[in-house]
C-alpha cells in the first residue's frame, strides 16, 4: 500500500468469460492476461487506491459492456473511457456521460488509425467538446505530429496517452513529441505518466528522465496524471509498480506535486465526488 492517496487513471478490464471479443481489429489478449473486476478492485486495495479511470482496451472495439459493467457494479468508484463508432449520435454519447465515461479513446497505432482524419472527426470531436468530454488520444510520433493542428481546431479537452511518445530514440525535440508540448503549453490538453516500461529500457526509467523533464515544463504537474496500465497487456514480464511510483518520486521530489498528479489532478479532471470508505 503506498503512504498517499492514488487515483489509477489507466487500467483495463479485460474479462473473456463474461465478455467475449468481438471480431475486428485490436488486440486480443492472451488466456494469462484477463483481468476482471473483481481483480483489478483487489489490486487498487492494495495499491491503496479508492478510485480508477478505466481505459476501454482495443480488443473490445466499441463494446464497451465489460467496463460499464466493472463501473456499475462499483457505484464512484470507477470513472471510464469509451471507444465510439465515428458517427455515435448524441444521444449514444450522452448516455455514456450519464453512467460515468469521461471522455472518448482515439487508440491510433491499435485499433483504427484513421480515426482522426475523417471527415466526420471533427463533427465527433464538436460533440465531446459540448458534453464536456475528452478525447484521449493514443498515437505513435509521426501522428502526432498530423493530429495536433486538428485537435487544436476542435478545442476539444484532449488526455494525452503513455507520455505522449512512442519512440524515445527520437529525442525531445522530434516533431511528434514537440506536438504534444504545445498541446500543453496551450492549456487544452493533460498527459498520463502512464506505462513507462512500454517506453523504457532501463530499470529505473531514466530514458524517460528527460521526456517528463519536458512535459513538466509544458504541461505543469497541474495536467498530469498517473495510471498503471493494469493488466499489463502484452509484455514479457509483469512489471513492478512499486519501481514505477519509485521513477514517479524522482521526477516529481516535492510532495505536492506528486499528491497533485496522483490524486487531485485525476479528482478534479474526471469528475470523482468522494473516495470510497
Amino acid at each position: 500500500m503506498s503512504s498517499e492517496r492514488i487515483i489509477d487513471s489507466h487500467a483495463h478490464i479485460i474479462d473473456p468469460a463474461r465478455f467475449p471479443f468481438p471480431p475486428g481489429p485490436g488486440y486480443k489478449p492472451r488466456p494469462e492476461e484477463t483481468g476482471t473486476r473483481e481483480a483489478f478492485g483487489a489490486m487498487l486495495d492494495q495499491l491503496g487506491a479508492p478510485h480508477a479511470l478505466l481505459v476501454q482496451p482495443s480488443g473490445y472495439g466499441v463494446d464497451n459492456a465489460a467496463m460499464l459493467d466493472a463501473m456499475a457494479a462499483a457505484p464512484g468508484r470507477f470513472k471510464g473511457i469509451a471507444v465510439v463508432d465515428p458517427g455515435a449520435s448524441d444521444r449514444t454519447l450522452e448516455a455514456l456521460a450519464d453512467s460515468g465515461v469521461a471522455g472518448v479513446r482515439f487508440n491510433l497505432p491499435s485499433y483504427d488509425p484513421g480515426a482522426l482524419g475523417r471527415p466526420e472527426a471533427p463533427i465527433l470531436l464538436d460533440r465531446l467538446r459540448a458534453l464536456g468530454l475528452f478525447a484521449q488520444v493514443y498515437a505513435n510520433d509521426a501522428q502526432w505530429a498530423e493530429i495536433a493542428p486538428i485537435l487544436r481546431a476542435s478545442h476539444v479537452r484532449v488526455l494525452v496517452d503513455h507520455f505522449g511518445v512512442h519512440d524515445l530514440a527520437g529525442g525531445v525535440t522530434q516533431p511528434g513529441f514537440r506536438a504534444v508540448l504545445a498541446l500543453g503549453r496551450e492549456g487544452q490538453a493533460s498527459v498520463k505518466l502512464s506505462a513507462p516500461f512500454r517506453l523504457s529500457s532501463r530499470p529505473d526509467y531514466g530514458d524517460l528522465d528527460a521526456f517528463v523533464e519536458a512535459l513538466l515544463g509544458a504541461f505543469g504537474p497541474g495536467a498530469c496524471v498517473f495510471g498503471s496500465d493494469w493488466p499489463f497487456l502484452g509484455l514479457r514480464t509483469r512489471p513492478d509498480l512499486g519501481r514505477v511510483l519509485k521513477a514517479l518520486g524522482r521526477w516529481l521530489p516535492d510532495r505536492r506535486d506528486r499528491q497533485r498528479v496522483l490524486w487531485d489532478n485525476p479528482f478534479r479532471l474526471f469528475g470523482f465526488e468522494e473516495a470510497r470508505p
